[in-house]
């Protein structure tokens, strides 16, 4: 991962591959952000006119690079763009400034060392600048050959033809002996590095990545940071009842597992459940889902890979809130054992489930997962799921939807979303709905309502959470995978939707903060 660090150093005497600065879009033309005065200094106060005539104009995302001005022992001047210009005596959004960062980081790919001198005015924005240089940084190419470790012709190490991420950023304006500069890098670096981690699993191919390897990966991860796990394999599944789980795993020759993680804290005054849908492959079972619809249900894990990644970080910032994570993992495949359309299945819970549709799958694994994080009776519980497409049709591909028990929970946790930058909205759980999951064979069906799928989906979530726990459920189907092109600090692939905000909820819950 990217080094960071936080300098004090002027500009023109920093030693690196390039200086980065933030250009805002104002009224009259861009104009240099603050951070940016040595730099700017040095072009006789003229960069933001020669920006202009290279075409830059600060709006978000852009990057503009030319000569650094003489004097300067760093080669290149990276402008990347912040969006508006604030109002006066009003400092950058947060988003704003990490998505700039994310930029960046991404177009100095094959640097050894970058400066950046982006607002900071305060230590979050310090926080901010590190996780969009971590995230924009990020690059996932372990199944490529030119990954692989060579050496170049001089002889020295190179990595392939590939070009590796940035390999250290300098945070320039950062206050190295300011405890709250630190702590604010420190925990972005954690988080970062536990998404980016997400973002690996989701984009490891299922040939490598079946139920058993998540919980492998799961396990080496908790002994690491004193993480007390424990793994239900099919045995111990039939042994305890878990229905749902195995009904979805049946037509595989990899079988499912359900993956407890426990990090508690001698201080914590708060419980928190997180549990995630992990269908490491989802073909669609019998229903099978039609060509050109199954190229990318690598990532029908997500939900998982996310709730992994919020536990460890948890752990790793020593939060004073006891957080369990539950990963519901499975790979649905069609076979003569599956289970098919017109099956029932006996759940966890003891309540029976007609399957009408064997590829609303996910709601199936995250019953078992839910009704087993009530047994212990939270405080609170949130799942994460790549659930629906009727969810991105609802709200498009970088929008989840937040659905609650709780009208109160459900804001808290849609503003913790939106302070970390994951956009999301809340939805409702309309009771109208419900009826359209009776079955006449069984306590209810997988399948109800057409219209409004992804809330259906979340009223027969609803039937499997234990009575008087507050529970959120978050269908994450839209932004969990970029197909398109990288922007800001999002790749293409896998992008680690909703570990910041379960890490926020995290912290809220253990300030004594949440709702």
């Amino acid at each position: 991962m990217t080094a960071l660090t936080l300098s004090t150093s002027a500009a023109p005497g920093l030693r690196a591959d390039a200086i980065v600065i933030g250009v805002a879009k104002g009224a009259g033309g861009p104009s240099v952000a603050p951070g940016a005065e040595a730099v700017d200094k040095a072009y006789d106060g003229r960069l933001a006119g020669v920006l202009e005539t290279l075409g830059a104009s600060g709006a978000e995302g852009e990057v503009t690079k030319l000569p650094a001005p003489a004097g300067f022992k760093t080669p290149v001047v990276v402008a990347v763009g912040l969006g508006a210009e604030p109002e006066k005596d009003a400092g950058f959004d947060a988003e704003a400034l990490r998505r700039a960062a994310g930029a960046a980081a991404r177009a100095l790919a094959g640097a050894k060392k970058a400066a950046f001198a982006l607002p900071l005015a305060e230590a979050a924005d310090a926080g901010v600048v590190a996780e969009g240089v971590l995230l924009g940084a990020y690059s996932f190419d372990a199944y490529k050959e030119s990954a692989k470790d060579g050496k170049d012709a001089k002889g020295a190490r190179a990595k392939g033809n590939g070009k590796a991420p940035l390999a250290e950023a300098a945070l320039l304006g950062g206050k190295p002996r300011d405890k709250a500069y630190k702590a604010a890098v420190e925990r972005a670096a954690a988080v970062a590095e536990e998404l980016n981690r997400a973002r690996d699993l989701v984009n490891t191919p299922p040939n490598d990545l079946n139920p058993e390897a998540f919980a492998a990966v799961a396990q080496t991860a908790a002994k690491e940071h004193g993480i007390k796990v424990q793994v239900l394999d099919e045995k111990a599944l039939t042994k305890g009842g878990y229905g749902g789980i195995l009904g979805v795993g049946a037509g595989s020759a990899s079988g499912p597992r359900l993956v407890k993680l426990s990090y508690t804290s001698p201080k914590a005054k708060k419980s928190l459940a997180f549990v995630g849908k992990g269908i490491t492959y989802d073909s669609g079972g019998i229903s099978l889902k039609p060509a050109g619809h199954n190229e990318t249900m690598k990532c029908d894990m997500a939900g998982a890979a996310a709730v992994f990644a919020a536990v460890v970080a948890a752990a790793r910032l020593g939060l004073e809130v006891n957080v369990t994570g539950w990963l519901a993992l499975a790979e649905n495949m069609p076979s003569g054992s599956a289970t098919r359309p017109g099956d029932v299945l006996r759940m966890y819970s003891g309540k029976t489930v007609e399957v009408l549709n064997t590829d609303a799958e996910g709601r199936l694994v995250l019953a078992d997962a839910l009704w087993a994080a009530s047994q212990d009776k939270p405080d609170a519980i949130i799942d994460v799921a790549t659930l629906t497409g009727a969810m991105m049709l609802a709200l498009g591909s970088r929008t989840y939807g937040v659905m609650a028990n709780d009208d109160a929970f459900r804001t808290a946790v849609y503003e913790a979303a939106e302070e970390v930058g994951e956009p999301a909205w809340p939805m409702p759980l309309p009771e109208h709905l419900r009826k359209g999951m009776d079955s006449p064979t069984a306590d209810i069906a997988n399948m109800g309502e057409r219209m409004g799928g992804g809330l259906v989906a979340g009223l027969f979530l609803r039937e499997f959470v234990g009575e008087g726990i507050t529970w959120a459920h978050l269908d994450i189907a839209g932004p969990a995978f970029n197909e398109g092109g990288p922007f800001g600090y999002t790749p293409k692939g896998g992008t680690g939707t909703a570990v910041r905000t379960l890490v926020r909820v995290a912290e809220l819950a253990a300030a004594g903060e949440l709702g």
